[in-house]
């Protein structure tokens, strides 16, 4: 189990815990009372640690290496998935991944950023950075989608598109901008959901739909805040500052209506508990999969348009 810095008081009540638990093992000594007592102790302490965490802290949770990524979610939630490579055009980029899932008895385009857990995977799947070729074959999938008239469903965790110079010269910020621009007219229910990070034009590129959620510990946001620290002070020591600056969590979003909800987490992160959080998200695109479709595509498409064209302030 890996413990983020401000979770070192919970790391070592449950390394205590354990040691106790490992004592009267060893020696058949009855700590029950004890063992009992420090559990309740975690628990408050766990309680009182999550509800109160900074802008910064969410940030870290939403990066734990042990957080459940898009292929994780899928396996989780679909008895079925067939995944489909390729943009037809350059090659196929790991950074996205997608394809026809079975969740209950309801087919879904499920699209995602994909990171990698080792070293080796992180290389080939870019970090989860995708490449103007990942943004198309997240197109191409969900031009396919609407031509069988399938809902799509986008998980979203990416620090954002790849940066490099390859990425420019084959078009990154048009491949992005195109698919903002489709997305607003697809006939299908669009439901898109931030699971980890959401940073800049590479979280937009697959993040127009209908419903927007953001899960508890999850930030979405223009620019890190380590790059915003960068730009400000020169420094990234101002990270929490700008963190907080930057309002880009989901009860920030929320508040900002920039979002339509917030999906609830287990205690400590999407992490503690994996197999909850699959059967939360899967409640929540079920249920509005079901809402979606019971509205015309020509309103629907007029509501995604209205959603977004009214975020923000604008004089003229």
């Amino acid at each position: 189990m890996v413990y983020l810095d401000f979770e070192k008081p919970i790391a070592e009540l449950e390394s205590k815990l354990a040691d106790m638990q490992q004592m009267a093992k060893e020696t058949n000594v009855d700590v029950s009372k004890e063992v009992k007592s420090l559990e309740e102790k975690i628990k408050e302490l766990k309680k009182e640690t999550y509800s109160n965490l900074t802008g910064w802290q969410r940030v870290q949770l939403s990066r734990h290496p042990d957080r459940p990524y898009t292929l994780d979610y899928i396996e989780g939630m679909a008895s079925q998935f067939i995944e489909l490579h390729g943009d037809r055009n350059v090659r196929d980029d790991k950074a996205m991944v997608g394809g026809f899932a079975k969740i209950d008895d309801t087919t879904v385009m499920i699209i995602g950023h994909q990171k990698g857990r080792k070293t080796k995977e992180r290389q080939m799947r870019n970090f989860g950075m995708a490449n103007p070729e990942g943004y198309r074959k997240a197109l191409r999938l969900m031009k396919l989608a609407e031509k069988f008239k399938k809902p799509i469903v986008t998980l979203i965790d990416t620090p954002g598109a790849f940066p490099g110079l390859e990425a420019e010269e084959r078009g990154q910020a048009e491949a992005i901008a195109r698919n903002l621009r489709e997305m607003f007219m697809l006939k299908v229910p669009v439901i898109c959901i931030i699971i980890g990070e959401g940073a800049s034009g590479g979280a937009l590129g697959i993040a127009i739909g209908d419903k927007v959620f953001m899960l508890e510990n999850t930030w979405y946001s223009v620019i890190s805040p380590e790059s915003c620290s960068s730009i400000l002070w020169r420094s990234w020591d101002h990270k929490e500052q700008a963190a907080e600056a930057l309002k880009l969590t989901a009860q920030d979003m929320l508040k900002n209506k920039l979002i339509d909800g917030i999906i609830k987490e287990p205690l400590g992160g999407a992490h503690n508990d994996p197999q909850r959080m699959y059967a939360e998200l899967k409640k929540v695109i079920l249920n509005n999969i079901a809402e979606l479709e019971l509205i015309k595509p020509k309103d629907r498409i007029n509501q995604r348009i209205e959603k977004f064209s009214s975020m923000g302030v604008f004089l003229e």
